[in-house]
């Protein structure tokens, strides 16, 4: 009987345990979750099969590769993930309860048996094509014959500079190619890839571009709080010379060296450059002497009539510099200390007219000297507001400026009535060209035209912040004033 109630006994205890090791077992569950990406992009994967050993539920990827596995027991496992064309990836991972594990799984294509993109054929351009747009589209076809999908890489060059473009992660047959030099050869190339295989390469296609239109008229054009220089054909077509995250002004072309001068702003200061006649080469001129004066807005320099050398003021002080940025010289200073704020150099060399005014733009003068520094003629002297836009006629006898006759003088430099006036040498007046101006508002930054028989001009609202407009009027000819270019200004016609 004691036998018995031992027996008993235990069988009551071995009861107890199995039942506590039961209660422990039903909370011993946690979480597994996941994401699975392209090992090659890291982009999410979809609808791929996760499965695990020892077993468990077995889930999909949704869109952005993510997975859930829940309800799985504490212990040790290891985590597949499987999609057709890849090859299936294992993570370990430990689950202990009431957590969250997490597996990441990159996985590869698989090459076995995938073949390689045909080689690209490049469309368009054909090879060899001329008087090629500067906007035009670059298109090509290429396939795989397992369908993966290509990613291509476009390499394009040009015999004109250095610059080698790459564009990558192409995934269409197109690329549309903008700002293309005038009259270069482009040499491109297409590599294809499908992200398994070794890249395939097309072979090479040229191009070349149409030559830069003759064009006469230059302007600046406000964009983005830049100037940015155009030019225009004598039909009205404009084309963009300077980027617009540039700010360059006031250009000044020379047809004997095939260049445009300008201004750029160059850090604190501002100083002069060149480019050729379709915007390419630009080269700064000047460096330990800026340009410089009351305002950079009405500011000015000058060609020589070759093109070998240019003049510019900086201050009280005018200089002359090479047009490869040699040689500067100072070749004259104000007796009076005020500012030189516009030149222009004869055709013949023999003279140079200045403006030059108070540290505010006023109490003008405008004198010639010759090149020796002396005054040999007094334009203006003393003159209350506004006075610019010096320009010499071919032979020198006659100067074309604009001036406020309202004599208007205020801190921010408004103009209230800015008018044309011709100087004449030989009789020592200036006469009012009568241009059948608007009233209120102003014309500003006048030069001849090529043959003098026309000027053209800025006219604008005298309120200061209205539109601008480079408009032609012949001289002497009733009714002949006409609007060029709208939203334009600083105008040069050669």
């Amino acid at each position: 009987m004691k036998y018995l109630y031992k027996i008993a006994s235990v069988l009551f205890l071995l009861f107890l345990v199995s039942c506590s090791e039961e209660k422990i077992g039903e909370s011993a569950y946690g979480t597994v979750s996941g994401r699975v990406v392209n090992a090659d992009t890291f982009e999410p994967m979809e609808n791929v099969k996760i499965l695990s050993s020892p077993t468990t539920s077995t889930v999909f990827t949704d869109a952005e590769g993510k997975f859930t596995v829940s309800n799985v027991k504490v212990g040790e496992y290891s985590f597949q993930a499987q999609k057709d064309g890849f090859i299936a990836k294992f993570e370990a991972t430990t689950v202990t309860a009431n957590n969250t594990s997490q597996v990441v799984f990159e996985l590869k294509k698989a090459s076995a048996n995938n073949k390689p993109p045909t080689v690209p054929v490049l469309v368009s351009p054909v090879d060899n094509s001329t008087a090629q747009a500067v906007t035009l589209d670059l298109t090509w076809t290429a396939t795989d014959p397992d369908k993966d999908e290509l990613i291509f890489k476009i390499t394009l060059r040009n015999d004109s500079n250095s610059e080698v473009k790459v564009y990558d992660a192409i995934k269409a047959n197109k690329l549309t190619l903008t700002d293309l030099i005038f009259g270069a050869k482009y040499y491109w190339q297409i590599e294809v890839t499908d992200g398994v295989n070794t890249p395939v390469l097309s072979t090479v296609s040229t191009f070349t571009t149409i030559a830069f239109p003759a064009t006469r008229y230059l302007f600046v054009k406000n964009i983005n709080d830049n100037n940015v220089i155009f030019t225009a054909d004598d039909a009205g077509k404009q084309y963009q010379l300077t980027s617009s995250d540039r700010n360059y002004w006031r250009p000044r072309r020379n047809n004997l060296v095939k260049k445009i001068a300008f201004i750029g702003t160059n850090g604190s200061q501002n100083d002069l450059y060149t480019m050729n006649f379709d915007g390419t080469g630009i080269k700064k001129l000047t460096s330990s002497v800026p340009i410089a004066g009351f305002n950079s807005d009405y500011i000015g320099y000058s060609w020589n009539a070759s093109g070998s050398e240019l003049i510019y003021p900086n201050f009280d002080k005018l200089y002359k510099i090479n047009n490869d940025g040699s040689g500067l010289t100072k070749i004259f200073q104000t007796p009076n200390g005020k500012f030189i704020s516009e030149c222009d150099w004869s055709a013949d060399g023999s003279k140079i007219a200045l403006k030059v005014n108070d540290a505010n733009g006023y109490n003008v003068e405008v004198y010639v000297i010759n090149t020796a520094g002396a005054v040999i003629a007094t334009v203006l002297s003393g003159q209350n507001g506004a006075v610019g836009g010096l320009n010499f006629s071919i032979t020198g006898q006659k100067l074309v400026y604009t001036r406020d006759v309202t004599g208007f003088e205020s801190s921010n430099y408004r103009q209230l009535d800015s008018k044309i006036f011709e100087y004449s040498f030989a009789s020592g007046n200036s006469t009012q060209i009568i241009t059948e101006k608007i009233s209120g508002t102003n014309d500003l930054d006048v030069r001849y035209s090529p043959n003098e028989s026309e000027l053209i001009f800025t006219n604008t609202s005298n309120d200061g912040i209205s539109i601008k407009n480079i408009v032609k009027t012949t001289v002497g000819v009733v009714n002949s004033r006409v609007v060029l270019f709208s939203g334009t200004a600083m105008p040069d016609w050669e």
